[in-house]
Protein backbone atom coordinates (compact mmCIF):
# COMPACT_ATOMS: atom_id res chain seq x y z
CA UNK A 1 0.00 0.00 0.00
CA UNK A 2 1.10 3.55 -0.66
CA UNK A 3 2.20 5.70 2.25
CA UNK A 4 -0.35 8.13 3.56
CA UNK A 5 0.18 11.68 2.30
CA UNK A 6 -2.23 13.46 4.64
CA UNK A 7 -3.03 13.31 8.32
CA UNK A 8 -5.67 10.99 9.76
CA UNK A 9 -8.84 13.03 9.13
CA UNK A 10 -10.92 10.97 11.56
CA UNK A 11 -8.50 11.75 14.37
CA UNK A 12 -8.14 15.40 13.36
CA UNK A 13 -11.85 16.19 13.23
CA UNK A 14 -12.68 14.10 16.30
CA UNK A 15 -10.14 16.16 18.22
CA UNK A 16 -11.68 19.43 17.02
CA UNK A 17 -15.19 18.24 17.93
CA UNK A 18 -14.02 17.34 21.45
CA UNK A 19 -12.44 20.80 21.83
CA UNK A 20 -15.66 22.53 20.70
CA UNK A 21 -17.74 20.36 23.04
CA UNK A 22 -15.31 21.22 25.81
CA UNK A 23 -15.61 24.98 25.24
CA UNK A 24 -19.39 24.77 25.19
CA UNK A 25 -19.54 22.74 28.40
CA UNK A 26 -16.93 24.86 30.19
CA UNK A 27 -19.08 27.91 29.53
CA UNK A 28 -22.21 26.13 30.73
CA UNK A 29 -20.54 24.80 33.88
CA UNK A 30 -18.68 28.00 34.80
CA UNK A 31 -20.86 30.93 33.72
CA UNK A 32 -22.82 31.43 36.96
CA UNK A 33 -19.80 30.87 39.23
CA UNK A 34 -17.63 33.16 37.05
CA UNK A 35 -20.29 35.89 37.23
CA UNK A 36 -20.29 35.66 41.03
CA UNK A 37 -16.50 35.58 41.36
CA UNK A 38 -15.26 37.78 38.52
CA UNK A 39 -18.40 39.77 37.55
CA UNK A 40 -18.24 38.30 34.06
CA UNK A 41 -19.77 35.02 32.98
CA UNK A 42 -17.26 34.74 30.14
CA UNK A 43 -14.07 34.81 32.25
CA UNK A 44 -13.41 31.06 32.37
CA UNK A 45 -14.59 30.56 28.79
CA UNK A 46 -12.30 33.32 27.51
CA UNK A 47 -9.29 31.87 29.28
CA UNK A 48 -10.06 28.36 28.00
CA UNK A 49 -10.67 29.64 24.46
CA UNK A 50 -7.25 31.31 24.39
CA UNK A 51 -5.57 28.08 25.48
CA UNK A 52 -7.63 26.18 22.90
CA UNK A 53 -6.53 28.57 20.16
CA UNK A 54 -2.89 28.22 21.20
CA UNK A 55 -3.24 24.44 21.43
CA UNK A 56 -4.86 24.10 18.00
CA UNK A 57 -2.13 26.26 16.48
CA UNK A 58 0.51 24.09 18.17
CA UNK A 59 -1.24 20.98 16.85
CA UNK A 60 -1.29 22.38 13.31
CA UNK A 61 2.41 23.23 13.47
CA UNK A 62 3.54 19.98 15.09
CA UNK A 63 1.60 17.77 12.71
CA UNK A 64 3.84 19.15 9.92
CA UNK A 65 7.14 18.67 11.83
CA UNK A 66 8.74 15.29 11.24
CA UNK A 67 8.45 13.26 14.44
CA UNK A 68 12.02 12.00 14.02
CA UNK A 69 13.34 15.29 15.46
CA UNK A 70 12.28 14.03 18.91
CA UNK A 71 14.30 10.84 18.48
CA UNK A 72 17.56 12.40 19.58
CA UNK A 73 19.45 12.99 22.83
CA UNK A 74 19.70 16.65 21.79
CA UNK A 75 15.94 16.90 22.30
CA UNK A 76 15.32 14.29 25.00
CA UNK A 77 17.94 15.36 27.55
CA UNK A 78 16.99 19.08 27.61
CA UNK A 79 13.29 18.12 27.75
CA UNK A 80 13.92 15.85 30.75
CA UNK A 81 15.99 18.49 32.52
CA UNK A 82 13.48 21.30 31.98
CA UNK A 83 10.53 19.13 33.03
CA UNK A 84 12.29 17.93 36.18
CA UNK A 85 13.23 21.51 37.04
CA UNK A 86 9.62 22.65 36.63
CA UNK A 87 8.34 19.75 38.77
CA UNK A 88 10.76 20.82 41.52
CA UNK A 89 10.03 24.53 41.08
CA UNK A 90 6.35 24.11 42.00
CA UNK A 91 7.40 23.52 45.62
CA UNK A 92 9.02 26.96 45.79
CA UNK A 93 5.95 28.94 44.74
CA UNK A 94 2.79 29.55 46.79
CA UNK A 95 0.42 26.58 46.69
CA UNK A 96 -3.32 26.44 46.07
CA UNK A 97 -5.90 24.25 47.80
CA UNK A 98 -3.13 22.72 49.93
CA UNK A 99 -1.29 21.53 46.82
CA UNK A 100 1.75 22.60 44.81
CA UNK A 101 0.75 21.78 41.24
CA UNK A 102 0.93 25.13 39.46
CA UNK A 103 3.50 27.79 38.70
CA UNK A 104 1.72 31.14 38.61
CA UNK A 105 2.73 34.10 36.48
CA UNK A 106 0.74 37.11 37.62
CA UNK A 107 -2.93 36.75 38.48
CA UNK A 108 -4.21 34.97 35.39
CA UNK A 109 -1.56 32.71 33.81
CA UNK A 110 -0.68 29.36 35.40
CA UNK A 111 1.46 26.44 34.25
CA UNK A 112 1.00 22.86 35.45
CA UNK A 113 4.30 20.98 34.94
CA UNK A 114 2.74 17.55 35.47
CA UNK A 115 0.87 17.98 32.18
CA UNK A 116 4.17 18.59 30.40
CA UNK A 117 5.62 15.53 32.14
CA UNK A 118 3.04 13.26 30.48
CA UNK A 119 4.20 14.13 26.96
CA UNK A 120 7.91 14.23 27.82
CA UNK A 121 7.74 10.83 29.53
CA UNK A 122 6.20 9.24 26.41
CA UNK A 123 8.91 10.69 24.18
CA UNK A 124 11.67 9.62 26.57
CA UNK A 125 10.43 6.04 26.84
CA UNK A 126 9.99 5.76 23.07
CA UNK A 127 13.51 7.10 22.49
CA UNK A 128 15.09 4.87 25.14
CA UNK A 129 13.22 1.67 24.26
CA UNK A 130 13.01 1.70 20.47
CA UNK A 131 16.67 0.65 20.05
CA UNK A 132 16.52 -1.90 22.88
CA UNK A 133 13.60 -4.04 21.76
CA UNK A 134 15.86 -7.08 21.62
CA UNK A 135 17.11 -6.50 25.16
CA UNK A 136 13.83 -6.28 27.09
CA UNK A 137 14.78 -9.30 29.21
CA UNK A 138 17.82 -7.44 30.53
CA UNK A 139 16.18 -6.02 33.64
CA UNK A 140 19.41 -4.50 34.93
CA UNK A 141 20.57 -2.51 31.90
CA UNK A 142 17.27 -1.92 30.12
CA UNK A 143 14.26 -2.10 32.45
CA UNK A 144 15.82 -0.44 35.49
CA UNK A 145 17.34 2.33 33.39
CA UNK A 146 14.04 2.87 31.60
CA UNK A 147 12.25 3.15 34.95
CA UNK A 148 14.49 5.85 36.45
CA UNK A 149 12.84 8.92 34.90
CA UNK A 150 9.28 7.63 35.30
CA UNK A 151 9.97 6.99 38.99
CA UNK A 152 11.47 10.48 39.42
CA UNK A 153 8.46 12.12 37.74
CA UNK A 154 5.97 9.97 39.68
CA UNK A 155 7.57 10.69 43.08
CA UNK A 156 7.68 14.44 42.44
CA UNK A 157 4.04 14.46 41.32
CA UNK A 158 2.93 12.35 44.30
CA UNK A 159 4.65 14.91 46.54
CA UNK A 160 2.55 17.77 45.09
CA UNK A 161 0.26 15.81 45.94
CA UNK A 162 -1.40 14.53 42.75
CA UNK A 163 -1.76 10.76 43.03
CA UNK A 164 -4.17 10.56 40.10
CA UNK A 165 -1.70 11.96 37.57
CA UNK A 166 1.06 9.83 39.07
CA UNK A 167 -1.06 6.71 38.49
CA UNK A 168 -1.66 7.77 34.88
CA UNK A 169 2.11 8.09 34.34
CA UNK A 170 2.66 4.70 35.96
CA UNK A 171 -0.01 3.12 33.76
CA UNK A 172 1.38 4.62 30.55
CA UNK A 173 4.92 3.52 31.51
CA UNK A 174 3.77 -0.03 32.16
CA UNK A 175 1.86 -0.27 28.87
CA UNK A 176 4.73 1.13 26.82
CA UNK A 177 7.15 -1.33 28.43
CA UNK A 178 4.78 -4.21 27.65
CA UNK A 179 4.42 -3.03 24.04
CA UNK A 180 8.23 -2.89 23.78
CA UNK A 181 8.39 -6.55 24.79
CA UNK A 182 8.83 -6.58 28.57
CA UNK A 183 7.75 -9.87 30.12
CA UNK A 184 4.68 -9.78 32.36
CA UNK A 185 6.63 -11.18 35.30
CA UNK A 186 8.60 -7.93 35.51
CA UNK A 187 5.36 -5.94 35.52
CA UNK A 188 4.01 -8.05 38.38
CA UNK A 189 7.29 -7.58 40.25
CA UNK A 190 7.07 -3.81 39.78
CA UNK A 191 3.47 -3.75 40.99
CA UNK A 192 4.36 -5.79 44.07
CA UNK A 193 7.29 -3.48 44.82
CA UNK A 194 5.07 -0.38 44.52
CA UNK A 195 2.07 -1.85 46.36
CA UNK A 196 3.18 -1.07 49.95
CA UNK A 197 3.83 2.56 49.02
CA UNK A 198 0.46 2.85 47.26
CA UNK A 199 -1.38 1.33 50.22
CA UNK A 200 0.39 3.77 52.54
CA UNK A 201 -0.59 6.72 50.33
CA UNK A 202 -4.21 5.60 50.22
CA UNK A 203 -4.80 4.59 53.82
CA UNK A 204 -2.21 6.42 55.93
CA UNK A 205 -3.07 9.89 54.61
CA UNK A 206 -6.24 11.01 56.40
CA UNK A 207 -8.08 12.68 53.52
CA UNK A 208 -7.29 9.88 51.07
CA UNK A 209 -8.45 7.31 53.64
CA UNK A 210 -11.72 9.21 53.95
CA UNK A 211 -12.15 9.14 50.17
CA UNK A 212 -11.56 5.39 50.10
CA UNK A 213 -14.11 4.84 52.88
CA UNK A 214 -16.62 7.09 51.13
CA UNK A 215 -16.07 5.19 47.89
CA UNK A 216 -17.03 1.98 49.70
CA UNK A 217 -19.91 3.66 51.56
CA UNK A 218 -21.05 6.77 49.57
CA UNK A 219 -23.74 7.73 52.10
CA UNK A 220 -21.47 7.60 55.15
CA UNK A 221 -20.46 11.29 55.00
CA UNK A 222 -22.68 13.07 52.44
CA UNK A 223 -21.81 16.58 53.64
CA UNK A 224 -18.11 15.94 54.16
CA UNK A 225 -15.75 13.62 52.32
CA UNK A 226 -18.61 12.22 50.24
CA UNK A 227 -19.98 15.57 49.12
CA UNK A 228 -18.21 15.60 45.73
CA UNK A 229 -19.27 12.16 44.60
CA UNK A 230 -22.82 12.43 45.94
CA UNK A 231 -23.41 15.68 44.08
CA UNK A 232 -21.86 14.11 40.97
CA UNK A 233 -24.20 11.12 41.13
CA UNK A 234 -27.19 13.43 41.64
CA UNK A 235 -26.19 15.34 38.50
CA UNK A 236 -25.78 12.15 36.47
CA UNK A 237 -29.00 10.63 37.80
CA UNK A 238 -31.20 13.68 37.15
CA UNK A 239 -30.01 13.95 33.56
CA UNK A 240 -32.02 10.94 32.47
CA UNK A 241 -32.01 9.98 28.80
CA UNK A 242 -32.01 13.40 27.15
CA UNK A 243 -30.93 15.73 29.98
CA UNK A 244 -32.31 18.95 31.41
CA UNK A 245 -31.08 20.91 28.41
CA UNK A 246 -27.93 22.91 27.66
CA UNK A 247 -27.26 25.56 30.35
CA UNK A 248 -30.16 24.19 32.42
CA UNK A 249 -28.19 22.09 34.88
CA UNK A 250 -28.77 22.69 38.59
CA UNK A 251 -25.85 20.97 40.31
CA UNK A 252 -23.31 23.40 38.86
CA UNK A 253 -25.03 26.20 40.83
CA UNK A 254 -22.65 25.97 43.79
CA UNK A 255 -23.57 22.34 44.58
CA UNK A 256 -21.18 20.32 42.43
CA UNK A 257 -17.55 21.29 43.20
CA UNK A 258 -15.15 21.63 40.25
CA UNK A 259 -18.08 21.49 37.81
CA UNK A 260 -15.99 22.82 34.92
CA UNK A 261 -12.84 20.82 35.66
CA UNK A 262 -12.70 17.39 37.29
CA UNK A 263 -16.48 16.84 37.31
CA UNK A 264 -17.43 18.34 33.96
CA UNK A 265 -18.67 14.94 32.72
CA UNK A 266 -21.33 15.06 35.45
CA UNK A 267 -22.52 18.38 34.04
CA UNK A 268 -22.57 16.86 30.56
CA UNK A 269 -24.70 13.95 31.81
CA UNK A 270 -27.09 16.29 33.64
CA UNK A 271 -27.62 18.72 30.77
CA UNK A 272 -27.27 16.44 27.73
CA UNK A 273 -28.42 13.22 29.35
CA UNK A 274 -27.35 9.67 28.69
CA UNK A 275 -27.37 10.33 24.95
CA UNK A 276 -24.98 13.28 25.23
CA UNK A 277 -22.70 11.45 27.66
CA UNK A 278 -22.53 8.41 25.39
CA UNK A 279 -21.70 10.64 22.41
CA UNK A 280 -18.69 12.00 24.31
CA UNK A 281 -17.58 8.45 25.15
CA UNK A 282 -17.97 7.48 21.47
CA UNK A 283 -15.79 10.44 20.44
CA UNK A 284 -13.02 9.21 22.75
CA UNK A 285 -13.49 5.68 21.41
CA UNK A 286 -13.08 6.93 17.83
CA UNK A 287 -9.98 8.88 18.84
CA UNK A 288 -8.56 5.78 20.56
CA UNK A 289 -9.29 3.61 17.52
CA UNK A 290 -7.49 5.96 15.16
CA UNK A 291 -4.60 6.54 17.56
CA UNK A 292 -3.99 2.84 18.17
CA UNK A 293 -4.42 2.16 14.47
CA UNK A 294 -1.65 4.66 13.78
CA UNK A 295 0.55 3.04 16.40
CA UNK A 296 0.17 -0.54 15.24
CA UNK A 297 0.45 0.27 11.53
CA UNK A 298 3.66 2.24 11.94
CA UNK A 299 6.77 0.41 10.80
CA UNK A 300 9.09 2.67 12.81
CA UNK A 301 9.51 1.34 16.40
CA UNK A 302 10.02 4.86 17.77
CA UNK A 303 6.88 6.17 16.06
CA UNK A 304 4.89 3.13 17.18
CA UNK A 305 5.85 3.69 20.82
CA UNK A 306 5.17 7.44 20.67
CA UNK A 307 1.76 6.98 19.04
CA UNK A 308 0.82 4.25 21.51
CA UNK A 309 2.00 6.30 24.50
CA UNK A 310 0.13 9.47 23.49
CA UNK A 311 -3.08 7.58 22.73
CA UNK A 312 -3.09 5.50 25.90
CA UNK A 313 -2.24 8.54 28.03
CA UNK A 314 -5.32 10.39 26.76
CA UNK A 315 -7.56 7.32 27.01
CA UNK A 316 -6.39 6.52 30.55
CA UNK A 317 -7.15 10.06 31.69
CA UNK A 318 -10.61 9.92 30.10
CA UNK A 319 -11.28 6.53 31.68
CA UNK A 320 -10.25 7.68 35.17
CA UNK A 321 -12.19 10.95 34.93
CA UNK A 322 -15.43 9.34 33.79
CA UNK A 323 -15.03 6.51 36.30
CA UNK A 324 -14.62 9.00 39.15
CA UNK A 325 -17.76 10.88 38.09
CA UNK A 326 -19.73 7.61 38.04
CA UNK A 327 -18.18 6.45 41.36
CA UNK A 328 -16.54 3.45 39.72
CA UNK A 329 -13.18 4.39 41.28
CA UNK A 330 -12.31 6.59 44.29
CA UNK A 331 -12.24 10.34 43.69
CA UNK A 332 -9.07 11.58 41.97
CA UNK A 333 -8.33 15.01 40.51
CA UNK A 334 -7.88 14.07 36.85
CA UNK A 335 -9.25 16.31 34.07
CA UNK A 336 -11.24 15.02 31.10
CA UNK A 337 -8.81 15.56 28.18
CA UNK A 338 -9.78 18.27 25.66
CA UNK A 339 -12.98 19.04 27.60
CA UNK A 340 -12.23 20.02 31.21
CA UNK A 341 -11.25 23.58 32.01
CA UNK A 342 -7.49 23.76 32.40
CA UNK A 343 -5.14 25.55 30.05
CA UNK A 344 -1.94 23.54 30.42
CA UNK A 345 -3.81 20.26 30.05
CA UNK A 346 -5.62 21.41 26.92
CA UNK A 347 -2.51 22.89 25.30
CA UNK A 348 -0.25 19.91 26.04
CA UNK A 349 -2.89 17.42 24.90
CA UNK A 350 -3.40 19.23 21.59
CA UNK A 351 0.35 19.56 21.07
CA UNK A 352 0.76 15.82 21.71
CA UNK A 353 -2.01 15.07 19.23
CA UNK A 354 -0.10 17.18 16.70
CA UNK A 355 2.84 14.76 17.04
CA UNK A 356 0.43 11.83 16.73
CA UNK A 357 -1.10 13.32 13.56
CA UNK A 358 2.37 13.71 12.06
CA UNK A 359 3.02 10.03 12.65
CA UNK A 360 -0.32 9.21 11.00
CA UNK A 361 0.96 10.82 7.78
CA UNK A 362 3.51 8.04 7.40
CA UNK A 363 1.48 4.89 7.98
CA UNK A 364 -0.14 2.70 5.38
Amino acid sequence: MAARVGVDKWMFFTTLVLVVVGLAMVFSASAVVAEARYHSEFTDLGRQALWALGGVLAMLVLMHIDYSVYNSPRFIYPALCVTTLLLVLVFFVPGSHNTHRWIRFGGHFTLQPSEIAKAVLVLFLAWFLHSRLDHMRDWKHTLLRAAVMPVVFILLIVKQPDLGTALVLAGVTAMMLILAGMEWKYLFAGVLAALPGLVALLFMVAWRRQRMLVFLHPDSDPMGAGFHINQSLIAVGTGGLTGRGYMEGMQKLFYLPEASTDFIFANIAEELGFIGAICVVILFAVFGWRGLRTAFRSQDPFARLVAFGITTSILLQAFFNISVVLSLVPTKGIPLPLISSGGTSLFCTLASIGVLLNISRKVD
